[in-house]
């Protein structure tokens, strides 16, 4: 779960000095107004690049990136080129130092912007990373220690979730595998049911009572279908 892509990257803030942790081996950058990165998720990082070995030729996309460790992990792990993409400017501004740290100046690009505002006709992605927001909003107060722009995902807490799918339908090469975060097994089988035909879930983890990854195809000829 990362920085919402319901958050306003132009909103002004009071510097804060920034935190460290170690994340997969990199050293990751972030302060207390993004949210904190969970060790957890390396495994998604790993997850994907996995994916990636068996994946077509082509970029990987992270949605919702926060401060783009996931995304970089799976980089250090494939030579692969990539695109960080987030709609808060702090978190965004964070990654671009962590890309640096992990030695992807070169080949990664961090964009800040809301998922159906990032990409241009004609990108295709060899594999997506979807990081979005999954608590409703009724119950973000149980995570007072989180900022809420960062966990909030609407009135479900799937909003963000099909915005950031909707986005890459005509984004995707086919057969790309897309590696999502959400927090249970019943809002993975509750958002394939929203986002209508095509989407197949191929594999699910859970993960303690930490959250769940879920391994997405979109199943057609083309995946530009629809655009």
């Amino acid at each position: 779960m990362s920085t919402s892509e319901h958050g306003d990257g132009a909103r002004a803030r009071t510097p804060l000095s920034p935190r460290q942790m170690v994340f997969g081996g990199l050293s990751i950058q972030y302060d207390a107004r993004v949210l904190e990165p969970r060790e957890w998720t390396t495994r998604q990082s790993f997850w994907a690049a996995e994916l990636l070995a068996e994946a077509p030729a082509g970029p990987v996309l992270e949605l919702c990136a926060g401060v783009g460790h996931i995304g970089l992990l799976t980089l250090t792990l494939r030579d692969r080129a990539g695109v960080l993409v987030d709609a808060d400017a702090g978190a965004c501004a964070h990654a671009r130092v962590n890309l640096q740290r992990a030695r992807l100046g070169d080949r990664v690009e961090v964009r800040n912007a809301r998922a159906e505002q990032a990409l241009a006709d004609g990108e295709r992605f060899a594999l997506a990373i979807v990081d979005p927001p999954w608590v409703p909003s009724t119950e973000v107060g149980r995570f007072p220690a989180d900022p809420t722009f960062a966990i909030d995902g609407g009135g479900d807490g799937l909003d963000v979730a099909r915005s950031c799918l909707e986005a890459l339908v005509g984004h995707l090469l086919p057969d790309a595998p897309v590696v999502l975060q959400l927090g249970t097994p019943e809002q993975v089988t509750r958002l394939l049911a929203q986002v209508g035909e095509g989407w197949r879930l191929v594999e699910q983890r859970q993960h303690e009572d930490r959250g769940v990854l879920a391994h997405l195809v979109l199943d057609t000829n083309d995946s530009a279908a629809g655009r």
